[in-house]
């Protein structure tokens, strides 16, 4: 089975009702319920649902009708017209009046007032006529607003090695980006030097202007993976604004002279390639914290965004006193950026070097966490388990605030399968670092194949999307168009995945993944599982190794009630997954298992079904019901069977590949017993009928 997300709804400002507009007795509640929790900055859309006794696709749909505005930005119309009672009738200054309606910072709520009425809140009381509002400048949700999101469901590991994640930048149609206000690309730092051993020290300090920045909650931030393609292409400012949808660029060239450090930053307006500001630094090398939080400053203030002195205490916080360990951490950082199982040893030496020499340099301890995790990674047998405990513990205990110490410390629970535990850790290191593609990234990642949530993993998707944006070639333009077309085939949008689908091919025949997909995509619409198999075995034969294609073909030969032609294509799939000591697929033991059974090797197949049923019995998600349904189905053990399928039934927002079983032509004995027929039915219907909403929000969102 294979795990989908899906893409952001965009929203474009809805006009202002008109004020003296008679309100309905459903908006006058309310409103009473916004007041009533307006101090809370974390209640939004859904905790409004749940008061109102209503689904959030209904009050969507309500509240749009009644007043032309979303629901997040009547929440924010209501707390911006509180602060403005507030200011006029009580003696509250701004910023307590900030905090009373639900705005964590002064500045924030500065912001959004101004836009909101035309000037700022300190001139409440000075103006002699009431404002003109402005009409687009309500904000969407200016406190920890939780995205609005559809919960699409996911199951499976292929998606985590073959596709990443999910883009949003491709729409429904392919007509373009949407530009963002603050949004901004660091370049890769040019190495001036004429000694080429400097080059790490110069992307260390492109490295934290971008973490420094990123930190910045007003500003988006694109991700180093989505730049470093740019560091010798001879495209120009506004092609590459126009590939990674930003308005700002920084770029930066420097080197190291002596015990002297030389860097040129200039800002760039990305859509005229205008030079807004520009200067030289030169500094002492036992300066460079400063000169890294002082560039991060003066970027800020040149695009206008707000840095919270919450923000401004992280960005000046120094990693360690002492450089010749610094200097290690940089070039670790260096070879940890490569990849690759070479490069991330010589990664964790360097950390290693760094710890030796400074005991107390949490972020060190951090990253050699991090590193020690991909080495272990899908790894049947972890070999650095107890590095990684060790290695969090000692990050976390020097500084708790330390985003990198916190996915540090989530990794480590991940290691030891204990996923809940992970959670509170990847939250609050986003909050501390509201832009990091790393931690955003595992987020999306851990709600995807650890402890499936849609909701959850289509969230962290979104905006982790946002900030792995991805240039238009070739290459890349196939692969995003293939990620939303798996996301369109898990919801039901068969048409519409196949389209999509017929787009990354255009980008790149070779891509290898869509071919595959499509294979799927057109079984499902066309019901013809012979030619399925047909075109599932083609794409094998580009490269015979794939386990993932391998597996996909046992499948549907089960599906078929093939066993014997199933048998090679598991047979191959077993060998290689053992001879690669990787963990994957163990959901397929059974059917693999059933497999060997009709072929006759009896104790072969006892093996695979015991390996199953552990597996089922330690899985922590929504399908946990599903897989003991086969296993029980498989004895023969009718009553435990429809007794799991029944639990299963009550989940919600799960993927289209669940109706795959009953898609099939096997002699399965299950499809014949009437309850289980009955129940399986509830489960489409349950499946169509969440189609039906999510197509909807769509629609009313202009996405379909």
């Amino acid at each position: 089975m294979m795990q989908m997300g899906e893409i952001e709804p965009k929203r474009v400002p809805q006009p202002m009702p008109i004020t003296s507009q008679i309100e309905s007795e459903f908006v006058k509640q309310i409103n009473v319920i916004i007041e009533k929790n307006i101090a809370n900055e974390l209640f939004g859309v859904s905790e409004l649902a749940d008061e109102m006794n209503m689904s959030r696709s209904n009050l969507l749909r309500r509240v749009k009708k009644e007043t032309k505005l979303s629901v997040s930005q009547l929440i924010s119309q209501v707390r911006l017209k509180k602060g403005m009672e507030l200011l006029k009738t009580s003696s509250f200054n701004v910023s307590e009046v900030s905090l009373q309606v639900g705005f964590s910072s002064a500045s924030y709520f500065i912001k959004c007032f101004r836009e909101y009425y035309g000037y700022p809140p300190g001139e409440v009381g000075k103006r002699e006529h009431e404002p003109e509002l402005n009409p687009s400048a309500i904000p969407e949700g200016p406190f920890n607003k939780k995205l609005t999101f559809i919960a699409f469901g996911s199951v499976g590991v292929f998606v985590a090695l073959a596709v990443g994640f999910l883009m949003y930048n491709f729409p429904w149609s392919s007509s373009g980006l949407v530009s963002l206000e603050k949004s901004i690309a660091v370049l890769p730092f040019k190495n001036e030097s004429s000694d080429s051993t400097n080059v790490y020290l110069i992307n260390g300090l492109m490295e934290s202007t971008l973490n420094n920045l990123q930190q910045i909650k007003e500003l988006k931030v694109i991700s180093r993976t989505s730049t470093e393609k740019y560091r010798n292409t001879s495209k120009s400012i506004p092609e590459m604004a126009r590939e990674l949808n930003v308005n700002y660029f920084v770029e930066g060239s420097g080197q190291k002279i002596g015990d002297q450090i030389l860097l040129n930053i200039q800002l760039i307006e990305a859509s005229s390639d205008k030079h807004l500001w520009a200067k030289q630094y030169r500094r002492e090398a036992k300066d460079i914290f400063e000169l890294q939080q002082q560039i991060a400053k003066n970027i800020a203030e040149e695009i206008k965004v707000i840095v919270t002195p919450e923000v401004e205490k992280r960005i000046e916080k120094r990693p360690t006193d002492d450089l010749v360990a610094y200097d290690y951490f940089l070039k670790g950082i260096d070879l940890f950026a490569k990849g690759g199982d070479k490069n991330l040893m010589g990664a964790v030496e360097w950390f290693k070097k760094a710890i030796a020499q400074d005991n107390e340099f949490a972020l060190a301890y951090a990253e050699a966490t991090l590193v020690y995790y991909y080495l272990d990674f899908f790894k049947e047998e972890k070999k650095y388990s107890a590095e990684i405990s060790s290695y969090a513990d000692k990050a976390l205990l020097l500084d708790p605030t330390l985003a990198e110490s916190l996915v540090a410390k989530s990794v480590y629970y991940i290691n030891r399968k204990e996923y809940a535990l992970a959670v509170p850790y990847l939250e609050k290191a986003l909050v501390y670092n509201p832009n990091s593609t790393l931690v955003i990234s595992f987020l999306s990642d851990f709600y995807y194949m650890y402890i499936p949530n849609t909701a959850k993993y289509l969230e962290y998707s979104l905006k982790g999307v946002r900030l792995e944006a991805a240039a238009h070639d070739s290459a890349s333009a196939s692969n995003n168009y293939l990620r939303l077309s798996h996301a369109l085939l898990q919801t039901g949008f068969l048409e519409e995945s196949l389209v999509h689908i017929n787009k990354s091919l255009e980008f790149n025949p070779n891509n290898p993944y869509s071919g595959y997909l499509k294979a799927w995509i057109q079984f499902f619409i066309d019901k013809d599982i012979k030619l399925a198999k047909d075109r599932i075995i083609k794409e094998l034969g580009k490269d015979p190794t794939r386990l993932d294609i391998l597996q996909e073909v046992g499948k549907i030969c089960v599906l078929m009630g093939d066993y014997e032609s199933a048998y090679p294509y598991y047979d191959r799939f077993l060998k290689l997954r053992d001879e690669y000591h990787l963990d994957l697929y163990k959901q397929e033991n059974l059917n693999i298992g059933m497999v060997y059974e009709r072929m006759g090797y009896k104790e072969k197949s006892q093996q695979l079904i015991k390996e199953y049923k552990v597996f089922a019995d330690n899985d922590q998600t929504i399908y946990k019901h599903l897989y003991l349904t086969g296993y029980f189905a498989y004895l023969g053990d009718k009553e435990n069977a429809i007794e799991h399928l029944k639990l299963f039934s009550n989940e919600d927002n799960f993927v289209y590949w669940i109706l795959l079983w009953d898609m099939g032509t096997s002699d399965d004995p299950m499809r014949k017993v009437p309850e289980f027929r009955k129940i399986m039915g509830e489960i489409e219907a349950k499946f169509w009928k969440k189609h039906k909403e999510i197509k909807l929000t769509l629609e009313e969102e202009g996405l379909l």
